[in-house]
């Protein structure tokens, strides 16, 4: 599948896709979310034995999005909170029946050990989790559609993705960058302007096709996804 096709067939058509058994938009869906899901089941159990659950558990995730009549089935691009809420239903609903397991099973051994119920006082906290997790895979998949655009392009545009993975990734100032790449800093600091520009449009592609809407709508979605990060 490529990435340079419409951002309505790099979401919801690779949903629906999954959805019908398609092994390869299954794969693709498995490799954009599993560490959205690994990362929020490991902050929910960091410190209890429910950690040593946490591979069945994500595996239990997609198989709720996979089966019959399962998540992605039920999964509307129209509905409040797109494919992020439908997957971060699941994820919840996963743990929950895992800590209710555990929970029968402490009562039955007298255990006090593990105690899971502790987790309910931290539910928001650990939904700005998985937000913070979902913002990042987004964020990683702009930045693979500003890649594959800027490689249609011409080398400027492509250096023009370097420059943001160094500026980003490594953290280098433009000033460093400019002395590794033997040029002056000024013409570089306009193209890193143009650069984050690129990646903008490529990150409201990708916002638009998990969460249609109105050029407002994306712009707002835009702003709070990358105020996650801060």
């Amino acid at each position: 599948m490529s990435i340079l096709r419409k951002p309505e067939s790099t979401c919801w058509t690779v949903i629906r896709n999954a959805a019908a058994g398609n092994p390869a938009d299954r794969d693709e869906l498995g490799r954009r979310y599993l560490g959205v899901v690994r990362a929020y089941l490991a902050s929910r159990w960091r410190g209890l034995e429910l950690r040593a659950d946490l591979d069945d558990a994500v595996q239990d995730v997609f198989v709720e999005c996979f089966r019959d009549g399962g998540l992605l089935e039920r999964a509307r691009s129209e509905c409040p909170g797109g494919f992020r809420a439908f997957l971060f239903g699941a994820v919840r609903n996963v743990a929950l029946r895992a800590e209710e397991r555990r929970g029968r099973r402490l009562t039955r051994e007298a255990d006090d050990g593990g105690n899971v119920e502790a987790i309910a006082s931290r539910e928001e906290s650990l939904s700005r989790i998985f937000d913070r997790a979902w913002a990042k895979a987004v964020v990683r998949e702009a930045a693979e559609r500003q890649a594959a655009i800027a490689a249609t392009r011409d080398a400027a545009s492509v250096r023009r993705v370097e420059l943001l993975r160094l500026r980003f990734h490594e953290g280098m100032p433009i000033r460093a960058i400019a002395s590794l790449w033997h040029t002056d800093p000024a013409p570089l600091h306009h193209e890193y302007a143009r650069a984050r520009q690129e990646f903008l449009a490529a990150l409201r592609d990708v916002l638009a096709a998990h969460h249609p809407g109105t050029a407002g709508d994306i712009d707002r979605e835009c702003a709070q996804l990358l105020a996650l990060l801060e």
